[in-house]
């Protein structure tokens, strides 16, 4: 008796090679719609599937291969004799494999102006059904989803070495596609509910690339994408020249550009550790990079540049003069090109930019579960400022402390943040305590910090912070307020002429 395949799949790439192949083996092709006609327009034989259940295809399609003679030729165990027995019974004959693949949901959602009404429609049932279907029955049948499998699994067939350990390695795929798919089908029907947190959140994630290792050399690692994300992402980013990004390029590169996303006029970010090292803004881009490199010119050795215009020629002969790992913007000119591919190792990114760039969740492993937070996307305007000192930030100081505001929100807690004229001039992170991460962030200044504005990324619970920032020569001061003790603090500002402002919002990063 000859085997018997059923075919049906949406990305036709390489199919007429493949069933040509199965049929001089001798396979029998069972086919549907749009697949069957591309086969039979091709040569192949193949018998529709209507032929088999003796039932048309109904509902537009909808309902096709729903049927007994079709599952239960997939579903029965060849090794259980009342199978076999009940199978005889009802007519049914075995199908040895199955090639599916699913509807193009993703695509039809990354589509322009696409109606709910298409998206539903491109809801795949009946695929999904006959490929979990045969992967169940691994052990009597063959199911392939993905078309990159169908030189591996002609050729077993041509050896007749199609065996157990194959078969179950194509059926783990398939269940790892068919939950893809599903994953991808309930996030898009939790947006249109606006369901934050449902009872399960299910997510999933395409592999981009492995990576050669991760946070050190003897993790291994890899890069995956959420599939329908549409905001500004690493994984859809255009590399123009250099190696492969590491696993902390990465992390280091995606830290840049949720900083970036801060500011609308031409702004630079250099990153170091995910922390930013400096962060400058002027009417050019150039400007904007030489105050992030001024900001701290020995921490952005090896760090990674992001900036939100095109680099130019002047920009790039900067750049070139300092040894970076990356380099991301929205474009580069011909010039800026020539001058920064003659550095043999710096990844050069080009990345479309966009206001919408920090996703709303944040997701973080702990073990054996995960956290589920929505991103830090909270800023102030003038407007939400509280003054809660005797003297009121004059007009340059506000700018610097809004400016300083969007930065130290980046920076790892316990954060201090100094700025002057639109740059970041000294940054205090991820300390123990307050005042620690203030004293270095004053002694990274240095003389820098006279009349300099700092940010605080929480409430000062004593005042050693504002006592610090006195004899610094620091002039005003953003931080969230809410201590027990802010008024010890608010005393101090005003014995010493500080202009202190408060925003009512915690900027806690861990």
């Amino acid at each position: 008796m000859s085997k018997r395949a059923l075919i049906s799949v949406s990305n036709k790439s390489n199919l007429t090679e493949f069933a040509k192949g199965l049929v001089e083996e001798g396979y029998e092709i069972i086919s549907t719609g749009g697949t069957l006609r591309t086969l039979v327009d091709a040569g192949i034989e193949a018998k529709p599937v209507d032929d088999v259940t003796g039932f048309p295809e109904i509902m537009d399609g909808r309902v096709k291969t729903l049927h007994p003679l079709v599952h239960g030729g997939l579903l029965g165990k060849r090794s259980n004799p009342n199978h076999m027995m009940q199978m005889k019974e009802n007519n049914i004959s075995p199908i040895d494999m199955v090639v599916v693949n699913l509807y193009p949901f993703k695509q039809t959602l990354e589509k322009q102006g696409v109606s709910n009404e298409e998206i539903i429609e491109n809801i795949d049932i009946g695929g999904p059904t006959m490929l979990r279907s045969a992967a169940k029955n691994f052990e009597d049948v063959a199911v392939v989803v993905d078309p990159a499998d169908y030189n591996k699994v002609l050729e077993a067939v041509q050896a007749e070495q199609l065996d157990s350990g194959i078969r179950k390695q194509l059926a783990a795929k398939v269940f790892r596609h068919t939950a893809n798919y599903d994953a991808m089908i309930a996030q898009y029907f939790m947006s249109e509910t606006n369901e934050e947190f449902p009872e399960t959140y299910t997510i999933t994630y395409e592999k981009v690339q492995d990576l050669r290792y991760g946070e050190n050399p003897h993790q291994q690692a890899a890069f995956y994408r959420n599939p329908i994300n549409k905001t500004m992402s690493l994984a859809t980013a255009k590399q123009l020249h250099g190696k492969e990004l590491s696993y902390n390029n990465i992390q280091d590169a995606n830290a840049a550009l949720e900083i970036l996303a801060e500011y609308q006029e031409p702004a630079a970010v250099a990153v170091k550790h995910m922390n930013p090292c400096g962060i400058g803004i002027s009417e050019t881009i150039e400007g904007a990079f030489s105050r992030a490199y001024d900001a701290d010119p020995i921490s952005i050795f090896g760090g990674i540049v992001a900036c939100n215009r095109e680099i130019d020629q002047a920009t790039a002969e900067k750049l070139s003069e300092i040894f970076l790992e990356i380099v991301i913007a929205p474009g580069f000119s011909a010039d800026a090109l020539e001058i920064l591919t003659r550095k043999k190792n710096i990844r050069l990114l080009e990345l479309e930019l966009a206001n919408d760039t920090i996703p709303t969740k944040k997701l973080t492993t702990v073990n054996g579960g995960v956290l589920i937070q929505n991103s830090d996307n909270g800023n102030v305007s003038v407007d939400d400022l509280n003054v809660v000192t005797k003297r009121k930030p004059t007009e340059e100081e506000l700018k610097n402390l809004l400016f300083a505001w969007k930065a130290v929100k980046h920076v790892k807690s316990n954060a201090i943040l100094l700025a002057k004229n639109n740059q970041t001039i000294g940054v205090g992170a991820g300390q123990m305590n307050r005042i620690g991460a203030a004293n270095i962030a004053i002694e990274q200044a240095g003389e820098k910090a006279q009349e300099s504005v700092m940010a605080s990324d929480a409430f000062f619970p004593m005042p050693d912070t504002v006592e610090a920032a006195v004899k610094a020569g620091i002039t005003a001061i953003i931080q969230p307020g809410g201590s027990k003790r802010d008024q010890d603090s608010i005393d101090v500002c005003d014995e010493h002429g500080i202009a202190m402002v408060y925003t009512g919002m915690r900027h806690f990063k861990h």
